[in-house]
């Protein structure tokens, strides 16, 4: 005797069994759904697993605590790099208060002009750059100057200086607001910043000396 065939399940929502199309139906909405539910989860679990991994880092990676314009002895790199140079290299002894945040031999890109730089802080957290161009020419000097025009002469312990202005709006200026500009010898000398134009009289004072040494070692202006 065979068993007595089983009756279609009745649907609370319809109050009828389900037909084949609409089981057919609701059986593709709940894999849809299973789905994007699945997709989800697996986003939220990669997310979680990236930040755990960047929190991870952020506590590995070793943190200075010195500030950033912390001394750089600038004497000490210029004394190893002056064994390779004939010229002698600025270095300055600087008033009280100031310091040296950079300190950097610059072999020149396609110009070939090889440069002492030295970043200063003066007192008042301003800005001077120092650079010194060994066998500068006018063209290079202009580079560095963002070809700003020259707009008059200041007269300094003995050494005269270009002085330029920045005429960019001042969003577009970046450290160059004020530079003066000198030649002795095969070196060009540039300070460049953001400082008042007494502190670069300071520095250019400080700097008189040495200039006017090379100049006579070398050759004048």
């Amino acid at each position: 005797m065979s068993a007595a065939k089983r009756a279609p399940r009745v649907v609370a929502e319809l109050g009828r069994p389900e037909t084949p199309e609409e089981t057919r139906n609701r059986l593709a909405e709940n894999s849809r759904v299973y789905r994007a539910r699945k997709t989800v989860n697996n986003l939220v679990l990669s997310l979680l697993v990236t930040v755990g991994a960047v929190i991870v880092l952020v506590l590995l990676v070793p943190r200075s605590e010195a500030p950033l314009d912390r001394p750089v002895d600038f004497a000490t790199v210029a004394g190893q790099v002056q064994t390779g140079i004939d010229e002698p290299l600025l270095v300055p002894d600087l008033p009280a208060g100031w310091r040296a945040n950079a300190a950097q031999w610059r072999l020149g890109g396609s110009d070939k002009i090889p440069s002492w730089y030295i970043g200063l802080l003066t007192p008042g957290n301003e800005f001077i750059g120092l650079t010194q161009g060994l066998g500068a020419n006018p063209s290079w000097v202009s580079a560095q100057l963002k070809n700003a025009p020259p707009t008059g002469t200041v007269f300094i312990d003995g050494v005269t200086w270009d002085v330029y202005r920045n005429r960019a709006p001042e969003k577009d200026r970046g450290n160059f607001d004020y530079a003066l500009v000198t030649t002795a010898g095969t070196s060009s000398y540039l300070l460049v910043g953001t400082a008042s134009k007494a502190e670069f009289a300071e520095l250019a004072a400080v700097l008189a000396a040495q200039i006017n040494a090379n100049a006579h070692t070398n050759g004048a202006r």
